[in-house]
């Protein structure tokens, strides 16, 4: 094993990490509510269903799909701008920017006196969600060190999940949904505060030939230890960061080295190499398969969804518990992944979610005359796809594309995963209701159910693990 892989730092190194990784947590947590937004205003607004009789407002099924997918729609678009602006400004400055049309957005949906409006805000949620993830996911990756980067980027997704039942909590309190939109401007702001106090990347300044501030940065992420006592680990990231990984950089060539590697290496033809193309093909394929199996593209219709299940539940408390649910499968993920590893937790919770699926459609469409026992079978068992997909597959997706990267390159890619990521939630989001037409509602959970089945083949025979490797180890596996 590399001996780099287990440094020497103390517990003001974990807390320093902690708090730097801290803006990413909050950042997630504001995003996690943008989710859910489209719950609250489609279940609130679809077909005159509002609750509010000074409620004016009115939307369509179909207008009401658009609302859902478009957030996902354009995302790549917030992708693509971060590509542009994230080398210049790096990662700290482009998770200040991404919370300006945040806040935009949920004012505009607050004063919002037709569909129009609401198509625009969230066009602008879309945009911050795409915009955030490269830089919050890349920055994520490179300044934890390796045997705590899988617990504290895992803990994105119970941040997440902690907005997302926040505002379902709210809305269950105050069953006003401007007044729970306009109250979640909180987080951008609270976000925006935290991110003035943390660190650039030692590896984004490396890249841009700031050697003496990268290892400052990186002492001070490590518990403002001595440079002597982070030396290994600053020249683990010389070496990841050379023109070549077998470099070898001394202390007195390192800086001409970033130099010309700024002024000569193009991070774009590094995009077609053979590990970046492997680890982007998994990427890809792991995306498809914790969309289908998390029901990320179900939430904008979890009200009609648990309505059809028609079990006797407040569907608003039901959505606040699913949530809850995901936060606590979030919280297991951070202690999991460090003993059972990545690889087992996704073909575990894939295998689970799969068999879950495929019951909840076998029981809908062949259990007849057991009401209300039916109900309550198959509401149980899509609560546990919720709680089992959030200790696995979920957050070990956003994990992965933290770290199979090769640095050169991963700021791209961060961006394209998350916009291809997006867009497949995007169709699945937008043609679900015409899905669930087209070959019912209970047979489209078996469909699903049968193809998770084959993604757990392919993750058994594809999927490395990647728990407690360097970024470099992770790299090398992929060539």
């Amino acid at each position: 094993m590399n001996e780099n892989n287990h440094y020497q730092y103390g517990i003001k190194s974990t807390l320093a990490q902690c708090w730097a990784i801290s803006g990413v947590w909050f950042l997630q947590l504001q995003l996690g509510a943008q989710v859910m937004i489209s719950t609250v205003v489609i279940g609130a607004l679809e077909n005159n269903a509002s609750k509010d009789v000074n409620e004016s407002l009115s939307i369509t099924s179909e207008e009401a799909s658009w609302f859902a997918s478009l957030l996902y729609l354009f995302t790549p678009v917030g992708n693509i701008l971060s590509l542009l602006l994230l080398d210049r400004f790096g990662h700290k400055k482009c998770m200040i920017l991404t919370n300006i049309p945040s806040i935009i957005a949920q004012v505009i949906l607050y004063f919002a006196e037709n569909v129009k409006i609401l198509y625009a805000s969230s066009i602008l949620m879309a945009l911050t969600l795409g915009f955030s993830n490269a830089p919050s996911l890349a920055y994520a990756g490179e300044v934890c060190e390796p045997k705590l980067r899988g617990a504290l980027t895992s803990a994105l997704n119970v941040f997440y999940y902690g907005g997302s039942i926040i505002l379902t909590m709210v809305y269950s309190i105050t069953m006003q949904w401007r007044q729970t939109v306009l109250l979640t401007t909180v987080f951008p702001i609270m976000t925006i505060a935290i991110l003035l106090t943390t660190p650039d990347s030692p590896m984004w300044l490396l890249a841009k030939g700031k050697h003496s501030k990268a290892h400052r940065n990186l002492s001070r992420l490590r518990g403002k230890v001595s440079y002597e006592k982070c030396e290994n680990e600053f020249q683990e990231m010389v070496r990841y960061n050379s023109p070549s990984n077998n470099d070898e950089p001394t202390s007195s060539t390192c800086r001409h080295n970033f130099i010309d590697q700024k002024e000569n290496t193009n991070a774009w033809k590094h995009l077609f190499e053979p590990e970046v193309i492997r680890a982007f093909r998994l990427m890809t394929i792991y995306f498809l398969f914790m969309n289908l199996l998390s029901g990320l593209p179900l939430l904008p219709y979890l009200v009609s969804i648990l309505k059809e299940f028609g079990a006797p539940v407040n569907v608003e408390w039901t959505i606040s518990f699913s949530m809850a649910l995901s936060i606590v499968g979030s919280l297991m993920a951070v202690f999991l992944i460090r003993s059972l590893g990545k690889r087992f937790l996704t073909l575990f919770t894939l295998s689970i979610c799969s068999v879950c699926y495929i019951a909840i459609g076998l029981i809908g469409v062949y259990w007849k005359n057991a009401e209300p026992l039916k109900s309550w079978t198959v509401l149980v068992l899509f609560l546990i796809t919720i709680l089992i997909s959030s200790v696995g597959i979920t957050p070990v997706s956003w994990t992965l594309v933290t770290e199979i990267f090769p640095a050169k390159s991963r700021n791209i890619l961060c961006s394209v995963c998350t916009g291809v990521c997006f867009i497949i939630t995007f169709f699945m989001t937008k043609y679900y209701p015409e899905l669930s037409i087209l070959v019912e509602f209970y047979n489209l959970f078996t469909i699903v159910g049968i193809v998770g089945l084959f993604g757990c083949i392919y993750f058994f025979f594809f999927l490395p693990e990647t728990e407690n490797k360097t970024l470099q180890e992770i790299t090398e596996f992929f060539k």
